[in-house]
């Protein structure tokens, strides 16, 4: 889409630079970088693009939230146009027709409440499960009770597997020793 406009202005330039600075066609070609058959070459279809463009204009004037898609599959299916979806494509683009694309709204988070501070020994307990691997590739599992007072470490289970009647064993044990927080 931006190459055409681009060789389009170049070749402008060349021709204003022919025409204004006495320049040869050679030289100006070889300046702005197009070949002379780029320099030479005559749109054709111009009544037709012109009406597209003006047809695109409108489309975007009276419903501005549509993209290209839209005004596209409008001009096929309604206005019953059957022009080459590059061709129109490549003139919407010229006219700088393209929606901004919107940022994703984010949303707002509430904060969350600061946690409680324990004031004294077991109150409060927290619980962790962890994982390692050891040199011959096999994992460990690690399941630990802390008090959050002094974070004491309370209970220590490492295993290849924890099950779920293992730590409720292991709370249990824990619970036995120092009660429940």
């Amino acid at each position: 889409c931006q190459k055409s406009s681009e060789t389009s202005q170049r070749r402008e330039m060349a021709h204003w630079a022919v025409e204004t600075k006495s320049v040869s066609i050679r030289a100006a070609c070889a300046s702005f970088a197009i070949s002379t058959t780029c320099y030479r070459y005559i749109r054709k279809l111009d009544v037709e693009n012109a009406k597209i463009a003006e047809l695109l204009i409108q489309l975007t004037e009276t419903h501005r939230n549509w993209g290209f898609g839209l005004c596209f599959l409008h001009l096929r299916n309604v206005r019953k146009k059957h022009w080459n979806h590059k061709r129109v494509y490549r003139i919407y683009c010229d006219l700088e027709l393209n929606l901004r694309i919107k940022p994703k709204k984010r949303l707002e988070r509430e904060t969350p409440e600061p946690l409680a501070v324990p004031e004294a020994k077991n109150e409060t307990w927290s619980m962790d499960f962890m994982h390692d691997q050891l040199a011959d590739g096999r994992s460990i599992r690690l399941f630990n009770v802390i008090d959050d007072f002094n974070r004491e470490g309370l209970g220590i289970e490492v295993d290849f597997s924890l099950p779920a009647e293992r730590v409720i064993r292991s709370l249990n044990q824990i619970i036995e020793w120092r009660g429940k927080p």
